[in-house]
């Protein structure tokens, strides 16, 4: 599944950071430009679409499918932001529980319809419901059934869900408004970051960690290896979405990266090359060893990504670029 960091492990890796004596140029980072121009505007989003999604209440597939895609693009914007509410209650969990390797969460979906317990379709029940049926992939296994939403308490359940993912949307969004959003941008004595160093690392840690996750988790969980590749292990298989969520997050991506330091054309160059590639890769065909090789070239490539922000962005916020965003987990 998805790794999180508790806040003393970030604080553990952030203080492993070394910092380094360069003064920042042009285009200097800003830390206020990512939550005002980024953070602040995705969650908004987020929002937005989760709850037009929940606002429906049909038990037609195609609308709730149109919806659920909206919600899943606009949770992409935003998901490399592991830090602060989206942390808190296990949010970032119980909305994308991905990956499941054990398969936990099908098992769990497939008893939890069994069971057809109209009490576990209350709010506070479906907030305790387990991480693995609840949030993003919860739904897609209800949506993208064969056949999709095929009893009244399927769609119960999928509309449950759906108020259930709107409600920790609307949750972030507004912990971000009422506290997190300066805490960022106000660092100091007393509150959760204690200067513009520690704001800087951190989300200098949650552009790496998202780089790292599209290479090692989107791209290499599925790739497995020449002779074995896994496709069924790609992210949103059944909904189709498995290269289209790798193209969405490196977009989001670069987006932050900008924010963080305008002028960045090593990583601009880097983030073209990565994404013009995944446009060409289908995860559900690396049976094909054209297309496995394509997709271990692409991993590749979403690395180099990380390597250029390193070496071009980290100087900027004056911290060290000889750290590994994912050490720790």
């Amino acid at each position: 599944m998805a790794t999180t960091r508790s806040p003393l492990k970030l604080r553990r890796l952030l203080a492993a950071l070394c910092l380094t004596p360069t003064l920042a140029g042009p285009g200097a980072a800003d830390v206020a430009d990512v939550v005002q121009d980024h953070a602040l505007p995705g969650y908004h989003r987020l929002t937005g679409a989760t709850a037009a999604l929940a606002g429906i209440d049909s038990c037609a597939a195609g609308p709730l499918r149109s919806a659920w895609n909206d919600a899943f693009d606009a949770w992409l914007d935003v998901a490399h932001l592991r830090l602060g509410p989206v942390e808190d209650d296990g949010r970032v969990l119980a909305i994308a529980f991905w990956p499941d390797p054990k398969g936990i969460g099908a098992r769990q979906m497939t008893q939890l319809l069994k069971d057809a317990d109209p009490a576990a379709l209350k709010p506070d029940h479906v907030a305790e419901l387990s991480v693995a049926v609840r949030g993003l992939f919860g739904m897609e296994r209800l949506l993208y059934a064969d056949p999709a939403l095929p009893d009244a308490y399927a769609c119960a359940l999928t509309h449950a869900l759906a108020d259930d993912l709107a409600r920790m949307a609307s949750e972030i969004e507004r912990g971000w408004q009422e506290g997190f959003a300066a805490a960022l941008t106000s660092p100091g004595p007393g509150q959760r970051y204690l200067n513009d160093t520690e704001t800087r690392q951190a989300l200098m840690t949650a552009l790496i960690t998202g780089i790292e996750f599209n290479a090692d988790t989107r791209v290499g969980r599925p790739l497995g290896t020449f002779d074995k590749p896994r496709p069924e292990r790609a992210e949103a298989r059944a909904s189709g979405r498995s290269q289209h969520n790798i193209i969405r997050s490196l977009t989001a991506l670069r987006a932050m990266a900008h924010a963080l330091h305008g002028q960045i054309p090593q990583t601009d160059a880097a983030f073209d090359r990565a994404i013009a590639q995944a446009e060409g890769v289908d995860l559900a065909g690396l049976d094909d060893p054209q297309v496995w090789l394509k997709a271990e070239i692409l991993g590749q490539s979403i690395r180099a990504i990380r390597d250029a922000a390193m070496a071009e962005i980290a100087p900027a916020l004056q911290v060290g670029v000889g750290f590994n965003a994912a050490d720790g987990d």
